[in-house]
C-alpha cells in the first residue's frame, strides 16, 4: 500500500493536494485522466472514471456545424490550392 502525508493548499478558489508519482502509480492513474471524488464517513475517495473511446463514427456523430463554427476548409481558395 502506498501512503503519503500531505498538505493541503489553496488552488484559485478551491484547496487541492498534489499527489505523488508512487501513489499515482499504485492506484493506475495517469494525467489528465478524469476521477470521481467522494466523501464516505468523513475520508475523501477518489477514484478512477472509465474510459471514453470513441470511433471516428462516434466522434463524427457528435460533431455540430453551428456549434463548431462549420467546416474548416470553408475558406475561399487562395494561391496555389486553387484546382
Amino acid at each position: 500500500m502506498s501512503e503519503a502525508v500531505l498538505g493541503i493548499k489553496k488552488w484559485g478558489n478551491s484547496l487541492g493536494v498534489r499527489l505523488p508519482s508512487a501513489v499515482v502509480k499504485a492506484a493506475g492513474l495517469r494525467l489528465d485522466q478524469h476521477v470521481s471524488v467522494r466523501v464516505e464517513d468523513q475520508q475523501v475517495i477518489i477514484s478512477p472514471l472509465p474510459e471514453n473511446e470513441f470511433s471516428l463514427e462516434q466522434r463524427l456523430a457528435l460533431f455540430d456545424p453551428e456549434r463548431h463554427r462549420g467546416e474548416a476548409m470553408a475558406l475561399p481558395a487562395i494561391g496555389a490550392e486553387r484546382w
